[in-house]
């Protein structure tokens, strides 16, 4: 057991050189150190294109067994988390065309016409986290739900853009190379995919303020009751 524990802590420590160099002699805890190394920017990538948590981890599954099949024609010209990203994005695409075909309907490629004349906006760090509360860790839950519901709805060129690189922090070239699309199309898209859900949200805040401190319901009625129980 030691033995196998100090086989994962030395293939994690290895750099990605070393690391795939001991995949291809077929050390098994290096492939592990692998896949933990990358799994979530591959299953967010995943994800943000198929949209289904179970069909993303599908394609995760199935980009890394090709990954290892074809690692002998890895050369390093970009990084491996890159080659890995786009690998898992041609699976992705893959899936799509066949699902496509199922449905017997054209892939819809909405903001094709638009990959023009805009700049990427400079993201503003975040303010420094006040101390953890559970209704504030409940908030921020609820927070990211909305928006994972709502970068769901951004259309599928902007919705990969805008998690390569608002999520998982790529650069534009990073980005770029992943998704196989010149730079300027990351841009062009990554600014649309913030408009997009600013707009989005801001609707959802505009309903929520309408029930802002809801007073129907039990309150209305406690109130009342206590009300008349003291007259």
């Amino acid at each position: 057991m030691n033995q196998l524990q100090n086989a994962r802590e030395s293939a994690h420590a290895l750099d990605e050189v070393g690391l795939v160099d001991r995949v291809r002699a077929g050390d098994p805890a290096a492939f592990e150190a692998l896949m933990r190394r990358y799994n979530r920017r591959l299953y967010r990538a995943a994800r943000s294109l198929l949209r289904d948590a179970a069909e993303a981890e599908d394609a995760v599954q199935e980009a890394y067994l090709a990954a290892y099949r074809s690692l002998g024609s890895f050369r390093g010209d970009a990084s491996l988390a890159t080659w890995l990203t786009r690998i898992v994005v041609n699976e992705c695409m893959a899936r799509l065309r066949r699902q496509s075909r199922r449905n017997n309907i054209l892939p819809i490629a909405a903001g094709r016409g638009a990959d023009f004349g805009e700049t990427d906006t400079v993201d503003q760090a975040p303010p420094p986290r006040d101390q953890e509360t559970p209704e504030r860790s409940l908030a921020r839950a609820e927070l990211r739900v909305l928006l994972e519901r709502r970068i769901d709805g951004l259309p599928e060129d902007f919705r990969a853009v805008f998690v390569l690189r608002s999520v998982e922090e790529l650069s534009v070239e990073e980005t770029a190379v992943s998704l196989g699309i010149p730079e300027a199309t990351v841009r062009t898209r990554h600014f649309r995919a913030r408009s997009l859900l600013r707009e989005s949200i801001a609707q959802d805040l505009e309903i929520a303020e309408r029930d802002v401190f809801d007073f129907d319901g039990e309150r209305c009625d406690r109130i009342v009751a206590q009300v008349l129980q003291a007259r």
